[in-house]
């Protein structure tokens, strides 16, 4: 699909952005695979100027590495990074329940469980990226009703290092037991027990640090990128 030309060229780049980012995170462009600059252009119908702002802002994200002579390609965290990001997200989580719950109408709690019976239909279709996407809606809604720009800011800038869509790009991952870890934070959401809630995303935060430390590659594999041409289809 082309994006307008006449769109300024500041917007378009963060278009762009988006559109890469999304690849990235469903697993179109896995860790240590290249990002083209051309190719990605005429996918959505640009110029390289904003595909190269693009990737630029991708780096200063740590999500893309851009070497001379090599180009794009998409970074792997490493699993200390990880499991890092995870530990910051649970606390910034655990603020905005605190702040969030208290705010939450019936309409909100509402949607909440919408996003669960979305992660647990995804599920039993074995469609891991429907799940991760109403994973992701379930956290982001959380995050909003806190109503704290900063804490929604910060929080933002975890999601390429701790957003579902990476767990499940990883091998091993169960899209069932993803859904089902979200059940008992919302139980205590629809309590409107804030301490419960706390309590349950400590949990949730828990399980996948201590999952995701266990199917994380190695930190020392080297790269697709960095292995003899003939190793690399292997």
């Amino acid at each position: 699909m082309a994006i307008a030309r006449i769109i300024p060229r500041s917007v378009l780049a963060d278009q762009v952005k988006e559109r890469i980012l999304e690849g990235i995170l469903t697993g179109h462009y896995p860790p240590d695979s290249r990002i083209v600059e051309t190719q990605v252009a005429r996918e959505l119908g640009t110029s390289q100027a904003p595909v190269r702002e693009a990737l630029r802002g991708l780096e200063a994200l740590g999500v893309v590495e851009i070497t001379p002579f090599r180009g794009a390609r998409v970074r792997r965290p490493s699993r200390r990074e990880i499991i890092e990001a995870y530990a910051v997200r649970s606390t910034l989580e655990t603020l905005a329940s605190r702040l969030a719950v208290p705010r939450m109408t019936d309409a909100d709690v509402a949607a909440l469980a919408g996003d669960l019976e979305a992660m647990r239909s995804a599920a039993h279709a074995d469609d891991g990226h429907a799940v991760a996407q109403a994973d992701a809606r379930f956290h982001g809604r959380i995050i909003e009703l806190a109503d704290n720009s900063t804490l929604e800011r910060v929080w933002g800038t975890l999601e390429p290092f701790s957003r579902t869509y990476i767990t499940l790009v990883v091998p091993g991952a169960d899209p069932q037991w993803s859904a089902d870890l979200h059940a008992p934070i919302l139980a205590a959401i629809e309590r409107r027990d804030s301490e419960a809630v706390v309590a349950a995303i400590e949990r949730h935060f828990d399980e996948v640090r201590d999952n995701m430390s266990g199917r994380w590659p190695d930190d020392d594999r080297p790269a697709v990128a960095d292995l003899p041409r003939t190793e690399r289809n292997r």
